[in-house]
This record gives structure tokens, sequence and C-alpha cells, in this order.
């Protein structure tokens, strides 16, 4: 069947029940695509996808799962018969840091398995339909790939790997496929009763360079811009939303 959208094209969006991922699904289907939103959480993921409205479609899946990821995959091409746009944003992200002293090897690969797995399976299954169309790739970093906190060894190592990742498929995949990433740094990426519950402090906005913390709208727009044709000469790509403070020195 031909994509509901108004300008023809499909995208895959991983993660997209909350967050930044369903900020970027939100964004491109004001643009006017069919976006097929994925979660492991189906009840929320089938909630948000029937409020997105028609262009908006929902499966579960495991991207650590090679064989969930195929089937969505299939089910996807089965549906609407092309694949324009993959973005890579489910992730593990345990906002309780664990000691490298009690980390868990079963956590640590889990970590990494959807990470750093997931968009390699992802890449893998969807690149011949994206290649057909002269697809794009944006997988979702962090600026965590390149400063830490403590405690953060197997996020920081699974966000250090996929930059690694996305410069060896924009390699590979290139020139018909461009692959590029974007590595958010503090974003609100909290649902709007929990923003109005527990706002950000003036402190919080006034430490970044640009004023403000950053918004799922701030990640959405670059992303967006990205899989579009004007980006038709970048690949292989970090670009870095963070209100500027990786590029700030702090001294205590």
């Amino acid at each position: 069947m031909e994509a509901a959208s108004t300008n023809g094209r499909v995208a895959l969006v991983t993660g997209a029940a909350r967050g930044i991922g369903l900020g970027i699904a939100a964004w491109l289907i004001s643009e006017g695509w069919q976006v097929v939103l994925t979660d492991l959480d189906r009840v929320r993921g089938s909630k948000v996808a029937k409020v997105l409205g028609e262009t908006a479609w929902f499966i579960t899946m495991d991207v650590a799962d090679e064989r969930q990821v195929a089937l969505g995959v299939a089910e996807v091409l089965g549906q609407f018969g092309r694949l324009d746009a993959l973005v890579c944003n489910a992730a593990v992200a345990d906002p309780h840091n664990i000691t490298l002293e009690s980390l868990d090897l079963a956590y640590w690969n889990r970590v990494l398995a959807v990470n750093l797995s997931g968009p390699m399976l992802l890449a893998k299954h969807c690149a011949p339909y994206l290649r057909a169309h002269a697809g794009a790739i944006v997988n979702l970093a962090s600026t965590r790939a390149g400063q830490s906190e403590p405690d953060t060894e197997a996020y920081a190592a699974s966000k250090g790997g996929l930059l690694a990742l996305t410069h060896a498929l924009a390699i590979s995949l290139g020139p018909e496929i461009r692959v590029n990433a974007v590595s958010p740094g503090w974003i609100d990426a909290r649902d709007p009763a929990v923003r109005r519950a527990e706002p950000l402090t003036e402190a919080d906005h006034a430490q970044h360079p640009a004023g403000r913390v950053g918004t799922v709208e701030d990640v959405a727009a670059m992303v967006a811009w990205l899989l579009s044709k004007n980006a038709g000469f970048v690949t292989g790509q970090e670009f870095v939303v963070d209100g500027g403070m990786t590029k700030k020195m702090v001294y205590r």
C-alpha cells in the first residue's frame, strides 16, 4: 500500500513511545512523513501512535533481538512498500549509576546490545530498502561519548561505539545511504505533567551557554534536517545538540 503521508516517504523511529524518540516521530509527521514507531512498551506506543494520527503506525520491537528486527522491517515493507529513513533512538539509559565494582556483566551486555548492536542490526536489515530510495540513517548518540559522570561505563562505552559505528556505516553504505549521528546534551524529555510538577531551576538553564536546557524539539529539528535532501552532502558526521556545554570550561 502507498504511504499515507503527503511527501510519500516512510521513516522508522525506534524507542519512540516517549521522550526524544516521540518528539522526533511527531516532528517528522508534521513534515509529512509516514512514521513507524517502535518500542518495547506496546501499550504506551499504541496510545501515542493513535494520538499522532493516521500517519503514525506502531510495532513492538526489541532492537537487540535480530529476529524481531528482521520481522519488524519486513512488516514495515509489507505495509508501506518502501523505507526512506531509519532513526535509531532506542537505548538503555538507567539514571541510577552503577559503580564499576558492582557492574554486572549481564547489565553491561544488555546496554551494549540495545545501544550499539541494535543500530547495527537495524542498519543491516534496513539497508537494502533504504538504498532503493537514497535513504538516510540517524543514530542518537550522546555527549557522554566524549565526557562522563562517575559510574557510567556501560552507557558511555555504548555511545562512543555508536559514533564509530556511524562513520563506519557511512563509508560502507555510501553513496546511496547517508549515515549521521546526533549527540544530545541535557534534554528535558520528561512527560509534560512531570515538567509542570517539577520545573527545572533558573540555575539549570543559566549554566548553558545557550541560556536554557534543551527540548526534544531541538533534537527533532536536527534529525529532520539530516534526513532531508538539504543535508545531501553530509554523511559520517556527529552533530552535538547541547546548548554549548561541551565547549564550556568548568573549574570548581
